[in-house]
């Protein structure tokens, strides 16, 4: 089962959320591709804020004093009836994703799309601590990505 609520932390969200809740339907019903347990409840929480806000927590949480354009956190409750339970939150920055995709000459909501996607996929413990794993990650991302008619990021 999979359950998600939107936070909004930032005005730069408020006109927004109605895309992106579009878009983040759009990617869960994608399912097959993030290989969810049918065994697990994911319950997840997008947490949309600033530059200031995902500052903090970078900080806090991965040691790193800067903004960035997406953080994930997973937490796993094993329940009594052979369920577990994750809950995920995920909180990106508009201002990152807004500097990010003008940088790389592509659409907002695309990379958006691009950064909740890779987000997920951190979820299902993808990784990029080396090169053979960002590989992988990466052809994951793109395989998803082009499912959703999404152009390959990676090629500029």
């Amino acid at each position: 089962m999979l359950n998600f609520l939107i936070i909004i932390k930032s005005k730069h969200w408020n006109r927004r959320r109605k895309r992106v809740t579009k878009i983040i339907n759009q990617i869960l019903n994608k399912k097959e591709y993030f290989n969810f347990e049918n065994k697990h409840i994911y319950n997840f929480n997008f947490i949309l804020m600033n530059d200031l806000l995902i500052k903090k927590y970078n900080k806090k949480y991965k040691k790193n004093n800067k903004p960035t354009d997406v953080l994930t956190f997973v937490t796993s409750l094993d329940k009594k009836t052979n369920l577990q339970e994750k809950f995920c939150d995920i909180m990106i920055s508009a201002e990152t994703i807004f500097k990010n995709a003008k940088d790389l000459n592509i659409n907002f909501y695309d990379h958006l799309t691009h950064i909740f996607v890779h987000s997920l996929l951190h979820v299902k413990g993808y990784n990029h601590k080396n090169k053979k794993e960002y590989l992988i990650m990466k052809n994951k991302e793109i395989k998803i990505l082009k499912s959703l008619d999404i152009n390959n990021p990676y090629i500029n």
